[in-house]
């Protein structure tokens, strides 16, 4: 617990030393501060405050996510006591559904809509956002279609089998599973952007891409996919999200999510992240998965490959760094802040806070049926 009256830059100090961190040190994971009042903004406001106060320009470090990887192991968090703000903040998650229909729209746009220069530059050829899959794969493009055959294979898609693919984002895995796979796609998003893009992207195919909320889908399916989008749900409304699968979902079908997971069970995301990056996104525990799928839903299979996704994330960094030059949309602030974001995120699947899994379900009524894992 945060010592009470004494001086913030040396409790922020002895802080950082506890985790191996020198101020001003050379070492690459070491911060270099240029404004003390970082450390009563940290010491106040926690995470919020040590990535508001990157985005200031108040400090850098020569390699942020080996500094925030640190920062984790070390647990820096739990020896601060959180401010009013903060608890308010958690206080809010609790009383209010902020993905609901209405204001999921808003959150998709906040992420997405933000140019499509930006992802292009970003991602992989088929501008997939989501954990690659490294296994056998030397670059991000074979990582992410190695992703997308996994997920193919893993849900035994067929020929003229009919795919709804929930967050379908810019196209990417409609597109192989139609062309790699011969099956009939119906890719749904909520973000303009992305639509215009999964669109063009897939107009010689047999992909049919919709603006719609997940909550609206009244077509049956074969297969049921979603990939980087339970994040979005909210636990508020995973029993929702079942349901809706449940219904778009042919009596013998299978369904597969592809979801960032947390080791605790939480209502709100970490304060940054939910202000400017995900707003209203919530990363769900394997106990409120679970819990949201029973007693309708049997688990399958649990497939964790969350160390790839720090190997994804620094390989997004690395294009975004490469390509800054082509971005003058955006400005110093939003690139400290994109940066904040790929670098607390890879170091967070690094020290294993964040997982990535993909979940085959069926229903409980097809007990009897054989599932074999694939790999």
């Amino acid at each position: 617990m945060r010592r009470q009256n004494t001086d913030p830059v040396r409790v922020g100090h002895e802080l950082l030393e506890a985790a191996g961190i020198e101020v001003n040190g050379p070492a690459p994971w070491d911060i270099q501060v240029h404004d003390d009042r970082l450390f009563e903004r940290a010491l106040r406001d926690r995470e919020l405050g040590l990535g508001e106060a990157y985005q200031d320009g108040w400090w850098d470090a020569e390699r942020v996510d080996q500094f925030l990887e640190r920062v984790q192991l070390a647990d820096l968090r739990s020896a601060i006591r959180p401010s009013l703000g903060l608890l308010w903040l958690a206080t809010r998650a609790r009383l209010t559904n902020r993905q609901s229909i209405g204001r999921a729209r808003r959150n998709a746009s906040a992420h997405y809509d933000i140019g499509n220069d930006l992802y292009e530059r970003m991602l992989d050829r088929r501008m997939v956002y989501s954990c690659g899959y490294w296994d056998n794969s030397s670059s991000l493009d074979a990582a992410q279609e190695a992703k997308l055959d996994l997920i193919c294979r893993k849900i035994g898609l067929k020929p003229g089998m009919r795919l709804l693919d929930i967050g379908c984002g810019w196209g990417g895995l409609a597109e192989y599973a139609a062309t790699k796979y011969g099956a009939n796609v119906v890719g749904i998003t909520l973000a303009a952007e992305q639509e215009v893009v999964a669109r063009e992207r897939c107009r010689d195919t047999t992909v049919e891409i919709r603006r719609q909320d997940y909550r609206d889908v009244v077509d049956t399916f074969d297969r049921v996919v979603s990939v980087g989008m339970m994040e979005h749900v909210g636990a508020t409304n995973l029993a929702t999200f079942f349901e809706a699968c449940d219904n778009a979902l042919a009596p013998d079908g299978l369904m597969l999510h592809h979801t960032i997971g947390s080791n605790e069970s939480k209502l709100r995301a970490d304060p940054w992240f939910d202000r400017y990056i995900f707003p209203g996104g919530v990363v769900p525990s394997l106990e409120q998965i679970s819990g949201a799928a029973a007693p309708r839903w049997i688990v399958e299979d649990v497939h964790n490959f969350g160390p790839d996704y720090d190997r994804t994330l620094m390989a997004w960094l690395a294009n975004v760094d490469e390509a800054w030059s082509d971005l003058p949309a955006y400005d110093e602030r939003f690139r400290r802040t994109w940066r904040y974001y790929l670098t607390a995120s890879a170091a967070s699947f690094r020290v294993r806070n964040l997982q990535l899994w993909q979940i085959v379900f069926r229903r409980s009524q097809q007990r009897t049926d054989v599932y074999r894992a694939t790999r």
